[in-house]
């Protein structure tokens, strides 16, 4: 009796190869619908299920390999007489082959405008059924969820050694548990986010601080009971953050998000550090994303050591180096606008580690792919809209081309899609949470509020907004001084606001930058009146901060005192 391999795929990639050549070893081939049309296309002969189980598909398919005709061949162990006289007794055959992957649930809810029922119907029943029971018999069957793997089953089958057989018959059916645990954790999570208001809008990501820093807030609210995790490991390292530890960068299977969607286009492969600077660079960038003018920063370790907005990318390179060009060495650096070749020049002459870009003029890849090591990546487009992009009718933002919208979209989501979560290792866990708004440069000041007697002027305002949005991606503590769309001075992830602010006047100092006249933002409200007193006597003018603390009354008392302008933004930065 033929041997018997049941085919029900929706990806149908090789399938007709894998079924030609089950054919030519001499099995029967059993399968369902568009899978049967396509193998009798390839003229294969083929048996429907349903002459199997002597039962119609029902339904519109819902029903079609539920039965105990499939179930029974598949389940039977070979080496139990008593299970092959059972399934003799109702006249079924057993099933040595099952070839299925399942129903695009994930890709469906991943598109715009998808309704719950049409998601529903993307829940698929009969095929994880399938490839479990095949798996929990991987002993004496064969069970194929990845096209990838045919090649290597046609080998085993075509004469290998058994030992060999049976040890790829346990990777196949390991592969089957983790493929549909992913599978069912998607389904869980689309399902979770209906009824927890996952992804209803912007407002779920942000937030005024509006209320006492000890309570609560938002509880339950887009993090679930219980969270599965599923991901698929996309590159090994040739080691962690030092020699000695053992790395790999995961993501989601089929994502594009993030750090998963970015493409290469030069130099060595990325290291774990690489990795974490980038994601540094890309999360301090995407409050950027939507400025008409060009922004660039420079991070190293995971902060920013310049951050500057220009008429042209060269402008606001040289503005963001001449902050900290002595940290800058070895550095990542991300960009807002395709990188021209003058601005690719000027990159060369400083040692640097990764440059993220949406593109590269060719005279940009003329210039920067001398140096073999350096790595270029490019950052995807996304079409979708993004919450807090600028409206149709804004001049600038009408007036970009395509893909200038594409990967504004990209940077903008960057680590803050509306169904996102940041999960963060910790010994003996992990903490969740919903991804960081970013306040995005340009964007009005209609909930900030002015605390002190003196407003600030118009330039003030503008430096004001460029602050804050470039705060946002500085480790906590952190205080950041800036002027005319760049940075002057950084204090980063400091123990005390107070040492935060007097790191960034020396910084400043060093970098041969005056303080006079510029403004400073504060990821968090101050405590104390005497990080005020501070950034007074450097020459700051105006502040900007979340507000908040309980001597509140005391620091704006202090910003009287010196006739500084401080406004209070009602959102805390922290970056840990």
């Amino acid at each position: 009796m033929k041997p018997r391999a049941l085919l029900s795929v929706y990806d149908k990639t090789g399938i007709t190869d894998f079924a030609s050549a089950l054919a030519a070893l001499g099995w029967e081939l059993v399968s369902t619908g568009g899978t049967a049309r396509a193998l009798r296309s390839a003229g294969l002969d083929v048996l429907d299920v349903s002459e199997v189980t002597g039962h119609p598909e029902m339904m519109d398919g819902r029903v079609k390999t539920l039965h105990p005709a499939v179930h029974a061949g598949l389940l039977a162990r070979r080496d139990r007489p008593d299970d092959l006289e059972a399934l003799e007794g109702q006249g079924y055959r057993t099933i040595d082959l099952v070839a299925v992957n399942l129903y695009p649930f994930r890709e469906t809810v991943a598109r715009p405008g998808v309704t719950p029922a049409e998601a529903v119907e993307q829940i698929d029943i009969g095929g994880p059924t399938m490839i479990r029971s095949a798996a929990k018999n991987h002993a004496d069957v064969w069970v194929v969820v990845d096209p990838a793997d045919y090649g290597a089953v046609l080998e085993a089958l075509r004469g290998g050694e058994a030992a060999t057989a049976a040890a790829l018959r346990r990777r196949l059916a390991a592969k089957v548990f983790e493929h549909v645990s992913a599978y069912d954790a998607a389904i869980a999570d689309y399902l979770g986010g209906l009824e927890d208001g996952r992804g209803a809008g912007p407002e779920a990501l942000g937030g005024e601080l509006d209320r006492e820093e000890g309570d609560a807030a938002g509880e339950g609210e887009a993090i679930p009971e219980r969270l599965t995790l599923s991901l698929v490991r996309r590159q090994a390292l040739r080691y962690g953050e030092n020699p000695g530890q053992a790395a790999g960068f995961y993501a989601p299977e089929g994502s594009s998000e993030g750090l998963a969607g970015l493409e290469q286009k030069h130099g060595k492969e990325l290291s774990y550090n690489n990795l974490l600077d980038v994601d540094g660079a890309l999360l301090s960038l995407a409050p950027f994303a939507f400025s008409p003018r060009a922004a660039v920063c420079i991070v190293k370790h995971t902060t920013p050591c310049g951050l500057a907005v220009g008429d042209t990318l060269l402008e606001a390179y040289r503005r963001a180096l001449a902050t900290d060009p002595t940290s800058a060495f070895g550095s990542v650096i991300a960009v807002n606008r395709t990188l021209d070749g003058a601005t690719a020049e000027a990159m060369s002459s400083l040692f640097i580690e990764c440059i993220v870009a949406p593109g590269f003029e060719p005279g940009a890849l003329e210039v920067l792919t001398r140096k073999k090591n350096l790595r270029l990546l490019v950052t995807p487009g996304v079409d979708e809209p993004v919450p807090g992009e600028p409206s149709a009718d804004d001049a600038w933002w009408a007036a970009a081309e395509a893909d200038t919208r594409a990967a504004a979209r990209f940077l903008a989501a960057h680590n803050r899609r509306p169904h996102a979560r940041v999960a963060r290792g910790v010994y003996g866990g992990v903490l969740v949470q919903t991804p960081p708004a970013p306040p995005f440069y340009g964007s009005g000041r209609a909930d900030w509020r002015v605390a002190t007697a003196r407003e600030p002027d118009a330039r003030e305002w503008d430096d004001l907004r460029f602050a804050w949005a470039a705060v946002f991606g500085i480790k906590s503590n952190a205080i950041l001084l800036a002027r005319d769309g760049a940075t002057v001075g950084i204090g980063a992830g400091q123990m005390s606001r107070v040492d935060a602010s007097r790191i960034a006047v020396m910084k400043a100092a060093d970098a041969g930058l005056s303080v006079e006249g510029a403004v400073l933002a504060s990821d968090a409200f101050f405590p104390f009146r005497d990080g005020v007193d501070a950034a007074a006597e450097a020459g700051v003018r105006a502040i900007v901060q979340p507000g908040g603390s309980i001597r509140d009354e005391e620091v704006i008392a202090a910003a009287d005192e010196h006739g500084i302008a401080m406004v209070f933004t009602r959102q805390r930065l922290f970056r840990h």
